[in-house]
């Protein structure tokens, strides 16, 4: 059964700003060449709704394989980068692995990390384990991280980066200056400037030079291809043996990484076959961190999907560098036996706990906040929280777009004097750097920094220049948006028949994933009547139901369909119009299906 630790908050239909449940539009033309390509009905108008305009080959999409990816080889800079990498590593130089703290940078880390030292035979000792604080260092090669660099014994005369790095030339100057290399490996956009000029390489999909066809890959999967870039390298100049393993375990990491990082799977062959596959390795259990995990969720767990690496890992892992350092996380990953595997996921799970009871009261606030900007329509949601803790901003701009429909930037205090910090999350059809771009365009001043990529950013704004950035960002989200209607909105793949509510058809929908960002999981909606009801969970906070339509009664979760102490609006015998799932309940072995519903009002 599905874990209520950390399932994203769903919608009460007594909310002020009550959702729309709105069908899919079906692109008719991909529809019938679906279902000509031998997809059933269902999963044709699935693929269909997802993928509007979509063009190229199926077989990627709905087969997912490792043989669609592209060779690293066409990664700019790619050769560059892996030979200084390989030259590093034959001349037993010193190096520094320098990621972010988030799901994606951890991730990453593991990826270089175990690369070098269990297939590369780099000593543990030559390798610094470099990862900023989001809350003293902030985002990136920070100057305080640049320090430490500087301070490490013995001095590293490499630096790798990865999922940062591509907006941080001043600091990568200063190493250069140092005698360090840097190696960045990235996947955020570029600044108008192109790649940093003072980096060794910079091996980045998002460069205007670069001929690796999928733009969207997470920072795991670079590091991931110029690691195995650096492997091939090796094995040419007969450093490795060329019976060395190849770096397809690690697949297991980049699939975490590309779900957490929001990256799209849709229309990228390349990412679904990342995590199409690492599913299947994380499912063997050969890692601590996943029997940690698994054992922490229960054996009806497992196997665990792209949800329980969206919904469950993700956050335990972002929840550490949130509110403290990071390395309890890259230690869990990292993990050699169940022992310190449990361990660390005790520290884990305690921040993730810390960093809900944080985001409940930052979220109340911001949703107080943001009502002068619905009141006056603006096209994003704009607040600062002066107390609030800048490690859960993002999560709180999350909240806001799914409550209004709207783009969202939730700042704070930044630790440096007269800064405010900030991270967005953005809508379909509006691109979140781009529109930070253009902020930047229009008042330069307000905005001496930022990154990120279509679906969120973070920013760095002068306190004496929140109005102007503010004035600036909501023109450059209008002109994007050109005049669209914004509400919140929940997309439906319309009804099921009363012969479709069965464990055959969720094995149907479940062959096209996985499922996630720009290729959602399926919500159908429906009208139920309930036949029980019960709240549960230690507040009472969700839902327990039986639904029945016809002569189909299933059992259904509402998770979060209360506020603590708060009485359902309906009563046994009402109708319900639902929007759900459809999920695999498992207990001691026996597999029944579940409704998980995300959204119900009374007809």
């Amino acid at each position: 059964m599905t874990s209520v630790t950390d399932l994203p908050h769903r919608t009460l239909s007594s909310s002020k700003s009550e959702p729309r449940l709105e069908p899919r539009p079906v692109d008719e033309a991909l529809y019938a060449r679906a279902q000509a390509e031998g997809l059933s009905e269902l999963q044709a108008r699935l693929l269909a709704s997802r993928l509007p305009g979509y063009s190229g080959e199926l077989l990627p999409l709905i087969a997912p394989s490792l043989r669609y990816l592209a060779h690293p080889e066409k990664l700019a800079d790619g050769r560059r980068a892996a030979e200084r990498i390989a030259q590093a590593v034959a001349e037993g130089e010193a190096i520094g692995i320098l990621t972010d703290y988030d799901v994606d940078g951890i991730t990453s880390h593991v990826v270089i990390r175990r690369t070098l030292v269990e297939l590369f035979g780099v000593p543990e000792g030559k390798l610094h384990s470099l990862i900023g604080h989001r809350i003293h260092d902030g985002y990136g090669i920070s100057l305080p991280l640049v320090e430490r660099t500087l301070a490490q014994k013995p001095f590293p005369t490499l630096v790798i980066t990865a999922d940062c790095g591509s907006s941080d030339e001043p600091r990568i100057a200063r190493l250069k200056a140092a005698g360090i290399d840097v190696v960045v490996s990235d996947h955020h956009a570029l600044p108008v400037e192109g790649p940093p000029k003072s980096a060794f390489a910079c091996v980045n999909p998002t460069r205007d030079d670069c001929e690796y066809p999928d733009k969207t890959i997470a920072g795991c999967m670079v590091a991931w291809l110029l690691m195995s870039l650096a492997r091939g390298v090796l094995i040419e100049w007969g450093a490795l043996s060329e019976s060395t393993p190849k770096l397809s375990p690690w697949l297991s990491y980049v699939a975490l990484g590309t779900v957490a990082d929001c990256v799209s799977l849709g229309g990228s062959p390349a990412n679904r076959a990342v995590v199409n596959q690492g599913l299947k390795l994380i499912n063997r259990m050969d890692a601590a961190c996943w029997r940690a995990m698994a054992t922490r969720l229960g054996a009806d767990s497992v196997p665990f999907n792209a949800e329980t690496l969206a919904f469950q890992m993700g956050p335990r892992i972002n929840a550490r560098s949130r509110l403290d350092d990071p390395y309890a996380a890259l230690h869990f990953m990292l993990a050699e036996n169940d022992g310190v595997a449990n361990r660390q996921l005790d520290v884990l799970d305690q921040d993730n706990q810390s960093r809900k009871a944080i985001e409940a009261d930052m979220a109340a606030e911001a949703r107080t906040l943001a009502t002068a900007a619905l009141d006056a329509d603006e096209a994003a949601v704009v607040v600062l929280l002066e107390d609030g803790h800048p490690g859960v901003q993002g999560i709180v701009a999350s909240r806001l777009v799914q409550a209004y429909g709207r783009p969202a930037l939730v700042l704070t205090q930044a630790s440096a004097p007269g800064m405010l910090t900030g991270s967005g999350r953005s809508i379909d059809g509006l691109h979140l750097r781009d529109a930070l771009q253009r902020t930047f365009e229009l008042a330069p001043q307000a905005l001496p920094r930022f990154g990120g990529h279509s679906g969120a950013a973070g920013v760095g704004v002068p306190r004496d220049q929140l109005d102007a950035f503010k004035a600036a960002f909501l023109q450059a989200v209008g002109e994007q948006l050109e005049g669209r209607t914004l509400y919140p909105r929940l997309w439906t793949d319309g009804e099921l028949s009363t012969a479709q509510l069965s464990l055959t058809t969720l094995q149907e929908i479940e062959t096209l994933g996985p499922y996630g960002r720009e290729f959602d999981p399926p919500l159908f909606e429906g009208r139920f009547i309930v036949e029980a009801l019960r709240p549960v969970g230690a507040d009472g906070a969700h839902l327990m139901l039986e639904l029945s339509t016809g002569p189909v009664t299933c059992k259904a979760i509402w998770f979060r369909a209360l506020t603590p102490g708060e009485l359902p609006g309906f009563n046994v015998g009402d109708t319900l119009h639902c929007a759900y799932k459809l999920n695999r309940n498992r207990w001691r072995g026996r597999e029944t299906l579940q409704l998980m519903v995300e959204h119900a009002s009374p007809c």
